[in-house]
């Protein structure tokens, strides 16, 4: 891990003890700074505010995710479920600091209210990329896609956060592609031999974006 990452994941997980134990308006950044090892100033250049590193990891997984994105994809509704996934997995793979992070949220009304913008910074995100990626499709079905996606998500992640036990990610998979199948765009089928004729049956939920899509990916 490259030494700036972990010095963010030790700032992180020392304002978080500290949010708990004493509460997050009644901690300072100089204590928070004191308890990880740092300066004042390397605090501030490295979050800018007590917010801020509650979430830190956000930001660092919304810069990921638009990274993923613009590699470019060619399913890309198969695209915006496995930035969904990354996501889940990261908190997945450390679930006691996640699960201090949320309980601190819960109770701090400002948290909640940045908590909002923050879910809907990953909805519009993925809804810009399906609107960019699918020429042509209609926008009420990227911004619903986006939100469905993006809805579902949190619903599993919640299920992590607000029990003991594990959630694998095989749970949030397995919802994301009932989504999928909902909403018309499950996965494509095999390819078949080349032909002369092509034949294809879609359902009426897919969107038109969609249908054009495998068409043309088809006689291509």
């Amino acid at each position: 891990m490259h030494e700036s990452a972990e010095l963010r994941t030790g700032v992180v997980a020392a304002a978080l003890e500290l949010f708990a134990a004493q509460g997050f308006d009644q901690t300072s950044v100089e204590q928070i700074a004191k308890a990880a090892g740092v300066s004042r100033s390397t605090f501030f250049r490295q979050f800018g505010g007590k917010e801020d590193v509650v979430f830190a990891d956000h930001e660092a997984l919304l810069d990921r995710l638009r990274e993923f994105l613009a590699e470019g994809h060619d399913d890309p509704w198969a695209a915006v479920c496995a930035a969904s996934e990354s996501v889940f997995s990261h908190f997945a793979n450390d679930p006691e600091l996640a699960r201090r992070r949320y309980q601190i949220v819960r109770e701090v009304p400002v948290l909640r209210e940045r908590e909002i913008i923050t879910v809907f910074r990953y909805e519009r995100l993925f809804d810009d990329y399906l609107r960019g990626a699918l020429p042509g499709v209609d926008p009420l079905d990227a911004v619903a896609f986006a939100a469905l996606v993006t809805a579902v998500h949190n619903h599993v992640l919640r299920q992590l956060l607000r029990g003991t036990r594990k959630v694998p990610l095989s749970t949030l998979q397995n919802a994301l592609a009932d989504v999928r199948r909902r909403y018309g765009v499950a996965a494509e089928a095999p390819e078949s031999a080349p032909d002369d004729v092509v034949v294809a049956v879609f359902p009426r939920s897919m969107p038109i974006a969609e249908v054009t899509r495998r068409l043309r990916t088809q006689l291509d």
